[in-house]
Formats: C-alpha cells, structure tokens, sequence
C-alpha cells in the first residue's frame, strides 16, 4: 500500500498548498494534514486497477472522496461536541462553531468540483453521498430511541460507513469500464468489508487494549451508545432476566461501572457473538470479490486491505 499512499498523498499535499488563504480554507488545510489511513482514497485506485484501469487517471476522484469524507468529520465533530480529532483540536475547537460549518460546506463543493467531471461518477458519488447523510440521522434518532434493534443497528452502519466504501470502489471501477454487474459486485464487497470495519471499531472500542487504541476502555458502554455490542447485550439481557446493564445505565454516566457491563457482556456472549457478526460480512465481502472475472493477482491488493482491517487492534 505504500506505492498508494506516496500518490494519495502528493496529491493531496499539491491540492492544500494552491488552497486560497484566509478564514474559509485555512480549516480544509488544518483537517487534510492530520495523520489519516487514507483508506477510501485507496479504494478509488484499487477499484480502477482491479479493471485494468490506472491509478493516475483517478487521484482526482481519490482526492474528491477523501474530502467529501472529511467534510463529514468536520461536521460531525460539531454534532458530538467532540475536542479531538486524531488527537488534535477539531475544527470547531480551534475556530469556532459558525468557522467550522461554512469550511465544511465549502469542503463538500470542493470534493463536487472533483466528481462532476464524468456524469456516470457524479451519480454514483451523489447516491452514495446522500446515504451517509442519512445513515448520520438514524445514528442521532438512535439517542431518543429505546427500542432500536440489531437488524436496524447494522442498516445504519451500512449507510453511515459502508456505503462510501463500496462508492469509493465503485466510482474508480467506473473510470475503468467496469460493467454493470461488476460494479454491483465490488461495491457489495465495499459494504460488506464496511459492515465489518464498523463492527470490529465497535468491539475494540469496549474491549480493546487502552494503550494501542488510545481511547480509554468501554468508552462507547459509558456513553450508553446504541452499538451492536450494547443493543445485543441488552436483548439477551432481556431473554436471560439479568439486570447489570439496565442498572449501569440508570445511572449517571460518570457513575457507570463499565468493568461491570463488559463481564455483563462477555457473559452472556456478546464479544463472541460480534466476532462471529464480523466474520461473516468478512466472508460475503470475499464472496464478492471471488465473482469478479478478473486475473486473481489483481484482487490480491484488495484481499490484503481487508485483512489487515480486519486484523487491527486500534
């Protein structure tokens, strides 16, 4: 991946330094140096290279998706009242709230100036734009809810992840000529690999090891948010009439024992159940990939992406 990363990079580093200065553009710039995987920009290059295509023909759409991805960080920071981002300021903290809207609406025109240039990529770049749109309103629904499920739990992933995976493939296998069939396969592979990325943060964020994800444990358990782990948990709280975390819950949040909600759910066999949940899309997204007829050294890139975010401890 570091062949990607030089070209993902470059790209973006020439396109922060013609950024016009003053107030507008000065938190793009802020936002696109911070340390990032660039993961979905890659997606773009493998997607196009998986179909022949070449990774130079499609930085600028590379570029465009990672924007549009951080006009949602952006926005989203503001949402969560979050101080951080990658263990800095965010935006809005760093300016101000008002500072942090306009820049990231502007982001979200500047991230259209890259897809727009081909008609078949901007509809694609659009539905999948919307999704996420709407996947970040049912995960804010799923705070005043009580009665949110697993099923519903994991559309709002598929839409608020997975889908800009599955459009980051999709837009470059479309530079490429992908058919139609084809691109309905590398994107399923794009949601299914998103559906498991979200569910392995899900369970590092409640059991991982503090000092490799650097965020404190159970942090998401404290907060009470509607993660598969804790939605889970609570449906077979229900079935098996225990009450630890209907208790913790009750509480205020810098109450919560969460030692005592991950025993909870490591007892009834929560951890085990999400590992088996993210295998499974681990295996539909290899399903996929394995349709596609193309030459097997191809998809190798693509196979070793998704093992190694699926092999991640932080």
């Amino acid at each position: 991946m570091t062949h990607y990363r030089t070209l993902i990079d470059g790209h973006i580093a020439a396109w922060v330094n013609a950024l016009p200065k003053g107030g507008l553009y000065a938190p793009m710039a802020y936002l696109m140096d911070l340390p990032a995987k660039r993961v979905r920009p890659a997606l773009v290059i493998l997607g196009c290279e998986l179909f022949g295509g070449r990774a130079e023909n499609v930085l600028d759409e590379a570029l465009g998706i990672e924007l549009f991805h951080n006009f949602t960080l952006m926005h989203d920071d503001i949402m969560d009242a979050a101080p951080l981002r990658r263990g800095k300021p965010t935006v809005h903290e760093k300016w101000n709230v008002n500072t942090a809207i306009l820049s990231g609406d502007a982001l979200l025109v500047k991230a259209y100036q890259l897809m727009a240039k081909r008609a078949d990529v901007a509809r694609i770049f659009s539905k999948h734009a919307l999704e996420v749109c709407e996947g970040q309103q049912l995960d804010m629904d799923f705070e005043q809810r009580s009665d949110v499920t697993t099923v519903d739990y994991t559309e709002m992933i598929r839409l608020k992840t997975a889908v800009l995976l599955a459009c980051s493939l999709r837009v470059g296998a479309a530079i490429a000529g992908a058919n139609t069939e084809d691109s309905d396969r590398i994107g399923a592979f794009g949601e299914h690999t998103g559906l498991a990325f979200q569910l392995r943060d899900d369970l590092l964020d409640a059991f991982g090891d503090t000092a490799k994800t650097g965020k404190q444990q159970g942090g998401d358990l404290r907060a009470g948010k509607k993660t598969f782990l804790l939605i889970h948990g609570l449906e077979l709280s229900a079935a098996n009439k225990r009450n630890e975390l209907h208790e913790e819950l009750a509480k205020p949040v810098d109450e919560r024992d969460v030692p005592r909600m991950l025993l909870a759910l490591e007892e009834l066999g929560v951890h085990k159940e999400a590992e088996r949940a993210i295998q499974a899309e681990d295996r539909k997204a290899a399903e996929a990939l394995e349709a596609i007829g193309v030459p097997e050294d191809r998809k190798a890139p693509l196979l070793a992406l998704s093992a190694q975010l699926m092999a991640r401890s932080y």
